[in-house]
């Protein structure tokens, strides 16, 4: 991973074998960055989708490999009160399949690089997103308290 600053943002550069989620959460934590939105294409070896059974009350995990071309990343990090960093991230991925051309997209727990992925990060500014458990999904969402002003 290679990355610049310009301005507010930072403009990453994954190459062959990163895990892109693991890999911005380092950049946050080595840069001090508490919450920040991020987008971005590229093209793929594996990947981890999951899509929310409200029924059951789970996600249904996907796992996807091969040439996996990362047509849309969008995702955001915020972390909890003791600082931790977490994610929340949607991916769609178009690849061949049979022959064919298909997609696949959904939450996304994780994505190897093969080639290279670009990714656009802009740290939340004047503030910090906290983390709020939903009870249902138990997963985090963004949480707009008072005390997450700086």
């Amino acid at each position: 991973m290679e990355y610049r600053k310009f301005g507010q943002t930072y403009y990453v550069r994954m190459d062959k074998g990163d895990e892109i989620i693991g890999s911005l959460l380092a950049l946050c934590k080595k840069e001090g960055v508490a919450s920040a939105v991020f987008g971005g294409i590229g093209g793929c070896s594996k990947a981890e989708i999951q899509t929310f059974v409200p029924e059951r009350g789970e996600f249904e995990t996907r796992e996807l490999s091969g040439m996996l071309e990362l047509v849309a990343l969008n995702g955001n990090i915020f972390c909890d009160e003791q600082g931790a960093l977490f994610h929340h991230t949607h991916a769609l991925f178009a690849y061949r399949e049979n022959g064919a051309h298909d997609m696949a997209g959904g939450h996304l727990r994780s994505v190897t690089v093969l080639y290279t992925a670009e990714i656009e990060l802009r740290p939340v500014e004047g503030g910090v997103i906290r983390r709020r458990t939903d009870p249902e999904t138990g997963t985090g969402f963004w949480s707009f308290d008072k005390e997450n002003l700086k």
